[in-house]
């Protein structure tokens, strides 16, 4: 069964000369959803920080995932423009984010903060862990409707065309890692939490978040078509596949050591 996408207009609403766009709508919908969770996950936790704490700490990961993503995106998918125009990575209007600037800036946020307000690193970092599958499948989502980070051409039964980009039958690895990187790595870290919060060892959740996420995104680029600007690296692997096995390394060590 072959699929059309359907065509949507990746502008909600115009306002003057101001677009309000899903791709926006999907990270104000993963921070103020995964703000209000983690307040209510803080609670049958260790309730090692307060709501105010919580607030102040939205800010920052706000911070910490926009210039992570914006500058890991422009390093990682973009390096010749910021090589010759090192001022390109301020133009955040041309869009490009990446997850994993996104993840190393969040990681730095959290660092940061647990030092200036004496909170455990990983428990922190739990709690961003457990709702942060949020934001991804909102992401992937706004992606899909944008028409952008499509899959390869495929011969497989059920597929989609994508008349924006040719017309080709498509995986929709969007909806791929919307379902397996968000929807599902969040009901296993819920349902992992709620049977272990009373013994939970802090920095578990972090581990399987990491090694789940590696697993399913290192596979999921299998079926998306690599990036045109970069293409495939030694002819098998994208820049996707690369930057996910350091992730997978660290939380597979993050999970041995958290399991003595």
């Amino acid at each position: 069964m072959i699929l059309i996408k359907p065509s949507i207009d990746p502008v909600i609403l115009s306002i003057g000369y101001v677009d309000i766009r899903w791709y926006s709508l999907a990270y104000i919908i993963g921070f103020v959803v995964g703000a209000s969770l983690i307040k209510y996950l803080n609670k049958y936790y260790l309730n090692h920080i307060s709501n105010k704490q919580i607030d102040s700490f939205f800010v920052w990961s706000i911070f910490g995932v926009i210039l992570g993503g914006r500058i890991g995106y422009v390093i990682f998918y973009q390096t010749n423009y910021f090589l010759i125009n090192p001022i390109y990575i301020f133009k955040i209007w041309l869009g490009g984010m990446s997850f994993h600037g996104g993840l190393i800036g969040i990681i730095i946020a959290i660092f940061l903060f647990s030092r200036k307000n004496k909170i455990d690193f990983f428990y922190l970092s739990d709690l961003v862990c457990i709702v942060a599958p949020i934001g991804l499948f909102f992401g992937r989502i706004a992606n899909f409707i944008n028409g952008e980070l499509y899959g390869r051409i495929t011969n497989f039964p059920i597929a989609m065309i994508y008349p924006e980009i040719d017309q080709e039958p498509r995986h929709p690895s969007q909806l791929y890692e919307a379902f397996f990187e968000g929807l599902l790595i969040f009901i296993i870290l819920i349902l992992y939490f709620k049977k272990n919060n009373k013994n939970l060892k802090i920095g578990k959740i972090s581990a399987i978040f990491l090694i789940l996420y590696s697993v399913f995104r290192f596979s999921i680029e299998f079926l998306r078509e690599p990036d045109i600007q970069i293409g495939l690296i030694f002819n098998y692997f994208s820049m996707g596949q690369i930057l996910s096995l350091p992730l997978l390394a660290l939380g597979i060590i993050i999970f041995s050591k958290k399991w003595n």
